[in-house]
């Protein structure tokens, strides 16, 4: 039984980028990725906050607990610190 592979798109201020994960994948590894990406500090989550249809991402949710489908996007907001 394979697990599909969804193709997320991230959206920063214009730029986009896409990772192509498992629905169970927790958002902290997609996450991840879309700070090495926006060469961002990792690890740091304080930088972002991620929202799917204006709903906030917590971390350890993951693309499967949101219904989301091939192509979906999610934006990423630089947080105030």
């Amino acid at each position: 039984d394979v697990k599909p592979k969804l193709n997320i798109v991230i959206d920063f201020e214009g730029q986009t980028c896409t990772v192509k994960v498992k629905a169970a994948t927790p958002f902290q590894k997609i996450f991840e990725a879309a700070e090495k990406r926006f060469q961002k500090e990792p690890g740091y989550l304080g930088t972002f906050k991620f929202t799917f249809d204006g709903q906030r991402i917590r971390p350890e949710m993951t693309p499967a607990e949101l219904g989301m489908e091939d192509g979906d996007q999610i934006d990423a907001h630089l947080t105030q610190v």
